[in-house]
């Protein structure tokens, strides 16, 4: 006797269980193939591969990357697989984006000056995205299905961890009791079974190199890093970041009144080649008022962590941060290309560092 369904087939997306790891390793990969790209090419002089009318360049590598990435992924449905498909990915992605300023100049401009802002606005949409998929998302029964069968596979691997098994038996007992289907109930009480089988080769629970190292290192800073030492390093490395962002603003202030010191400043702008025209000096200076807004927030931060209004203290420092990696560091790829590369990981770095600071004193101050 056939199973009476209530409609025909169903299109609606689900997402893949595991997304956010995936993605997390395509944006590394990502960040990393092009950094270390133009390192590579800084140091050895831009070389050229070819030779004659030939010049094999790198986009191509990415394309052969690309698809070897889309390859995978349609053959092969082992886990590992997707891994290395988001990895490869991710750098084709690099190598091919890193030559964006050749695709939107008539004279296949490498250098062009857009191109680094256009590439790292491409890497701050991959981080919203990543983000977004990084939400615990709310699965209907069909979606925690998919989820059941895809964990299938490690059974298959004979890869099943104690914990995994423990979160597979309850996604099956949610679907036995919700599901609207009696085929969908009857498969997750046969899983169930299959499941909960003593014959059933489970390995034990193992952490990853990286889980083992931030382990140590949580383990490191309970036993030497006391929470007033931890606001310390936050205060230090806000006042210092802050102070060094706000010096060409204090400059441009101090040369409003003072035509000298103004000149001063355009000069050593012209001799850097930082600006060569007077609208570039109007953006320069658009963007030294924006760094002034960050290091003078900033600064205000470290006053108020001082006085012990540390929730808007830490809350104006994230603000200043998130302003300057999301919106001010466009204009400092512009002006400053790749070499503005460790300015925004330092910024990420001390982002990261204020909300462990909070959430770290919310635990310990309750």
């Amino acid at each position: 006797m056939g199973v009476k369904r209530s409609g025909g087939r169903v299109r609606l997306p689900v997402r893949r269980g595991g997304a956010e790891k995936y993605l997390w390793y395509t944006l590394l990969s990502f960040a990393f193939t092009v950094t270390l790209v133009r390192l590579f090419l800084e140091f050895t002089g831009y070389p050229q591969f070819g030779g004659g009318e030939i010049h094999i360049a790198h986009v191509l590598w990415g394309g052969l990357a690309l698809f070897s990435a889309v390859l995978l992924s349609l053959i092969l449905t082992n886990r590992w697989a997707y891994s290395l498909s988001a990895i490869l990915a991710g750098i084709g992605v690099g190598l091919f984006i890193d030559e964006v300023g050749k695709f939107i100049t008539q004279n296949n401009d490498y250098f062009y000056p857009a191109a680094a802002p256009i590439i790292y606005a491409f890497f701050l949409l991959v981080v919203w995205l990543y983000l977004h998929v990084r939400r615990p998302p709310s699965l209907s029964i069909r979606e925690e299905l998919y989820r059941a069968l895809g964990e299938m596979a490690e059974v298959l691997d004979h890869d099943l961890e104690s914990e995994e098994r423990k979160n597979l038996e309850k996604r099956l007992e949610r679907i036995a009791q919700h599901a609207e289907h009696a085929d969908y109930r009857h498969l997750a009480r046969r899983l169930q079974e299959f499941i909960d089988s003593e014959s059933l080769h489970v390995v034990p629970d193992r952490k990853s190199g990286f889980e083992r190292f931030i382990d140590y290192a949580r383990q490191w800073e309970r036993r030497w890093i006391t929470l007033g030492r931890l606001k310390a390093i936050v205060i230090g490395a806000l006042l210092a970041l802050g102070i060094v962002t706000v010096v060409d603003f204090a400059r441009l202030l101090s040369g409003i009144n003072n035509p000298e010191l103004l000149a001063a400043w355009i000069d050593d702008l012209l001799s850097l080649g930082l600006v060569t025209s007077k609208s570039g000096l109007l953006w320069f200076a658009t963007l030294t008022i924006l760094e002034g807004l960050v290091g003078s927030l900033l600064i205000i931060a470290v006053i108020l962590l001082l006085v012990k209004r540390e929730d808007i203290g830490l809350t104006l420092a994230a603000s200043g941060l998130l302003l300057s990696l999301v919106g001010v560091n466009l204009l400092v790829f512009y002006f400053q290309q790749f070499s503005t590369v460790i300015t925004a990981l330092i910024q990420f770095l001390i982002l990261l560092l204020v909300y462990h600071y909070r959430s770290r004193a919310q635990v310990e101050k309750g």
